[in-house]
Formats: C-alpha cells, sequence, structure tokens
C-alpha cells in the first residue's frame, strides 16, 4: 500500500472520493483538511441533514431548515474540497472510477462510501405510499402533511366511525423512531391543537403503537424499556408488543386478521442498507451491507473504505456494529486517518468504537440513557437528550433556533411548523365518500403476506439503523 502511483488529483495529489454527505461522509471529509489531497464529495442532495431530530419536522415541531445545512456552506472554508451534486450510478472498483448521473466518470486514488440505509418493508415495497417511512425531508413534509390533514378532514367528517379511522394513527415499529414519533404525535394532539377546531376533538385521536417484539426499546434494559412504556401510555400512546403486521391498505392496517381502520400509517419497523453496497464488487451480506475489515477497507480494496451503516463490523461483543451517529462519524474519521497513514507509509490502525450512550425521547420531560451499567430515566435524561441534539446541530443559526423553538413550544405547547404545503384536495375525501377513494393508492395494492412489525433496533441480519448513521438511536455525543 506504500508508494502508490497518483494520477487523479486536480494538483498532482491523490483525490479522495466521498460518497454521502451524512454523518461517516462529512466527518471523513473534514478529517482531511489541511492533508495534502483533493477531496471531493457527492452527494444527491445539497444539504446534510440531521436526522435523529427529524420526526419533529414529521410532527411540526421544527422547520426542515432548521435541522439541515447546505453541504458546500459547510465545506466551504475547506480549500481542498469540493462539493458534486450527483447521483452515483456505479463503481469500477477494478478502474478506480465512480459512475456518476449523466454519464461523467469520476476517477479516484481513494475511495469512502458512506451512503447508509434506507427503508425495509420486509419484501413488499408496495406499502411504502401507504405507511412511509422517515429518511428525508421529503418524507417529514410528507408525513406532517398526511398527520395534519387528518385533523382537517375530520373537522368536516359527520359519520362517527369515518371520523374515527381519520383520528387513527398507527405507527409500525416501536425502535428509538417509533417511539419518538408517537410520543410526539399524542403530544400534539393532545396539547399543541386541542383547541384549535371547533367540530372533532383532537384529543380523541387514537395513536397507536405496534411492536412486533416483546417490548419497546429492545436495544435498551428491560428496566427502561418498561418505563418508556408507561410513560407513552401515560401520555395517551396504546401500546402493542407482540403485534405482527400482516397487512396495510390506504384504510387499514392489519395485526394477524384483525384490522384496525386507520387512514394514517408511519413505518418505523426496519431499513436496508443502500444499493451502492452491492456495486463494489466485494461480498455483502443478507441486507447489503459490506463486511469490511478491521481498518474500515473492503477485502479485496484496500483503497475503498465503507463506513456507517453500509458497513458491517462486529463489536468487542460480536454483534454488528449499531447503525447510529456515534459510529458513523468515528468511522469517517477513521477512514481518513487510514488514508493519511497509508500515504505517509504507515501502519493503518483498526477502528475501535467508543460508546458515548444511548439517548431516546418519550417526550416531554420523559427520555431514557443507557450507557453500560449506566442508567437515567425521566427528567434528567431529557435534559441530557435536549443538550445533547442542540449541540450535535451543525452551525450557531440551527442550535439558536432549535433552542429558541423547543423554549417556546415547552411554554406554551404550542408548535410553530404547523404548514400544510402542497395541495391537499385530494386527501380530503369529500362527505360521505368511500374511505380512501382520493389520492390514496388502490386497495388493490394491498397484500396478505406476512412481515414483522419490529423496531428499528439493531439485529444480527438486518441493517442497524436512520441514516450513513442514519438510524435514530441518539447518542450522548450527538448522532
Amino acid at each position: 500500500m506504500e508508494g502508490w502511483i497518483v494520477t487523479n488529483g486536480r494538483s498532482g495529489r491523490p483525490r479522495v472520493v466521498i460518497v454521502g454527505g451524512g454523518f461517516g461522509g462529512l466527518w471523513a471529509a473534514r478529517a482531511l483538511a489541511g492533508v495534502p489531497v483533493d477531496v471531493t464529495l457527492v452527494d444527491r442532495r445539497n444539504h446534510h441533514l440531521f436526522q435523529p431530530l427529524l420526526y419533529q419536522v414529521a410532527t411540526a415541531a421544527l422547520s426542515p431548515a432548521d435541522i439541515a445545512t447546505p453541504i458546500r456552506s459547510i465545506l466551504r472554508a475547506q480549500r481542498n474540497a469540493e462539493v458534486l451534486l450527483a447521483e452515483v450510478t456505479g463503481v469500477d472498483a477494478a478502474g478506480r472510477s465512480v459512475h456518476l448521473s449523466g454519464g461523467r466518470d469520476l476517477a479516484y486514488d481513494y475511495l469512502i462510501v458512506a451512503t447508509g440505509a434506507t427503508h425495509a418493508y420486509f419484501g413488499h415495497p408496495e406499502w411504502e405510499p401507504m405507511a412511509p417511512g422517515l429518511k428525508t425531508v421529503e418524507d417529514a413534509t410528507e408525513i406532517r402533511k398526511r398527520f395534519l390533514v387528518a385533523f382537517e378532514a375530520a373537522e368536516q367528517e359527520e359519520d362517527p366511525d369515518r371520523r374515527r379511522a381519520l383520528l387513527t394513527f398507527a405507527v409500525v415499529g416501536a425502535g428509538p423512531t417509533g417511539v419518538e414519533m408517537a410520543g410526539a404525535m399524542a403530544e400534539v394532539a393532545r396539547h399543541a391543537i386541542s383547541r384549535d377546531f371547533r367540530h372533532v376533538d383532537p384529543t380523541t385521536a387514537r395513536i397507536i403503537l405496534l411492536e412486533g417484539g416483546p417490548r419497546v426499546l429492545a436495544a435498551y434494559d428491560a428496566d427502561l424499556s418498561a418505563k418508556a412504556q408507561a410513560a407513552l401510555r401515560d401520555k395517551g400512546v396504546e401500546v402493542r408488543t407482540g403485534a405482527i403486521v400482516t397487512r396495510i391498505e390506504p384504510d387499514a392496517v392489519f395485526v394477524g386478521d384483525e384490522r384496525i381502520p386507520a387512514r394514517n400509517v408511519v413505518w418505523a419497523a426496519g431499513v436496508t442498507a443502500s444499493p451502492i453496497g452491492a456495486m463494489l464488487g466485494a461480498p455483502v451480506d443478507r441486507v447489503g451491507r459490506v463486511p469490511v475489515l478491521p481498518d474500515l477497507s473492503v477485502p479485496g480494496h484496500p483503497e475503498v473504505f465503507v463506513i456507517g451503516d453500509l458497513a458491517s463490523l462486529a463489536s468487542g461483543g460480536g454483534r454488528p456494529l449499531p447503525g447510529v451517529a456515534q459510529v458513523a462519524m468515528q468511522m469517517g474519521r477513521r477512514a481518513a486517518a487510514n488514508v493519511l497513514a497509508t500515504m505517509e507509509g504507515a501502519k493503518r490502525e483498526p477502528f475501535h468504537y467508543f460508546d458515548k450512550g444511548n439517548l431516546a425521547t418519550i417526550g416531554r420531560r420523559a427520555a431514557v440513557f443507557q450507557r453500560g451499567g449506566a442508567k437515567l430515566f425521566g427528567w434528567t435524561a431529557w435534559m441530557m437528550w435536549l443538550f445533547v441534539h442542540i449541540f450535535s446541530l451543525i452551525g450557531f443559526r440551527n442550535r439558536a433556533t432549535v433552542f429558541v423553538q423547543w423554549a417556546w413550544s415547552y411554554l406554551t405547547w404550542q408548535r410553530g411548523a404547523r404548514l400544510i404545503t402542497g395541495e391537499v384536495g385530494d386527501e380530503l375525501d369529500p362527505p360521505g365518500a368511500p374511505l380512501g377513494t382520493r389520492g390514496r393508492p388502490s386497495p388493490s395494492h394491498a397484500t396478505t403476506a406476512t412481515a414483522s412489525a419490529g423496531s428499528d433496533a439493531p439485529a444480527e441480519d438486518e441493517v442497524p439503523g436512520r441514516d450513513g448513521a442514519d438510524r435514530h438511536d441518539a447518542k450522548a455525543g450527538g448522532r
């Protein structure tokens, strides 16, 4: 690995191509500041998204701009870095080039792939239009739209059965994403909009959290899981464990043979790896993760590094590392350090994950924290969650804005981002029309195949996680 021929850099220096501007890719790029390389970061979106707070956009607590920052502005002062807005369509590992949309090829000396994960519907992608997941700004604004429009439609609905279905919200999966989403939905219905309507009572909304496993927040110890479940119930969330989703229709979700009329379903039950992993010419596991060597490189291609949710690397206990932001950030820094070590002819160092602890919030004044044997629940954990997430945001503006928004929300119970964007005529079914007849997928898209409504907690055979560590297990050091 010493004395490699350099042919791809703009200035005769090695070119490091980073695919993905999430936590892993961005931290790798920043770690290469001042290093004698040319860095090219490629992403199909122009912004870095702080995914741990994406659910707050979906529940109208924050606006998308509060948790997203243009990648160019983050790297503007890094003179050896450039940003390309493009989609990667293929990788020629043998020829050391990345194929971009539009037919362009981008040569590299070192490649860092940090493209993260996407939604997994257990082999039933036809469920996605009826049960959107939460990975992107577009996902969050669509869920917010459906959530708020449901109350508007219920305000105009005279039939009690239809109104009940409109005000039933099912969240599938009780990992951190599902728990935080369900808790936030309950707080909006019970407090934020409780007095805003004249013909319908928002406090009667039914929030159902469906979990295929035996308990919520399965990645945490059982006592914290039990406390979180009790806190959810105190907030008015109906928690159902051992609930296997077998079918989803435009106006209902099925648990076994039980049909639950629900016009809004949110998917938080699992994720799968980005398809770019399969383009590297290396073996992948059953969900598309690339098994990497201890130095995070791909077997047979020491110049290619895979990090974040796309990488499969066992922890000290033998289980795959969780797909959380702290893992991705630390992997990004280690991959960058190993690039520099290779250039200098030094020995690469293996990746060692430093666990700063897990944090998840159930809602106002209720959160859980765990790091090894240390555990917290309630107000103290919630304050930790608040400050960790504020200080983990990129940019002073975002930190200040989120702090002010949260302070206002805490004092008034109000949510300042309750905007319904786009046309809503198709979502507002006329009174008396059959459920789901306008602006929704046909019932023919439903399926009777069985899938587990499991949480988004890490598992042996599925990708652990929202997103380049884009999963929503927040870490005590930021995500």
